[in-house]
């Protein structure tokens, strides 16, 4: 199955992301992907997608990551609503709260 991610990228402590189209068997440190379809800068907020592209893939079946999802929402390149990428192991402050209530 093919899906749209992050792949890291940059130096020690200078964070920068590909958005990438790869096999998701292939790990994302392992450089195997099929197209370069976008670009993030974390320390800027840049966001670049390649629209056309993506939209292509998406419509070939290819799966987004969901913190990709939440930069095509954010864009309006697709519609829809955000997802949750918080992790889901460790309760937040804020829900250890909610349960004691």
């Amino acid at each position: 199955m093919l899906k749209i991610r992050l792949q890291r990228i940059g130096r020690k402590n200078d964070p920068a992301f590909r958005v990438v189209l790869t096999d998701s068997k292939n790990s994302t440190k392992s450089g195997r992907f099929k197209e370069i379809l976008g670009s993030y800068n974390l320390k800027k907020g840049e966001v670049l997608f390649k629209q056309d592209r993506v939209k292509y893939w998406m419509s070939q079946g290819a799966q987004v990551s969901d913190t990709i999802h939440n930069f095509l929402v954010h864009q309006k390149i697709i519609e829809g609503k955000k997802k949750n990428v918080l992790s889901k192991k460790s309760p937040t402050k804020a829900r250890k709260e909610l349960k004691k209530v």
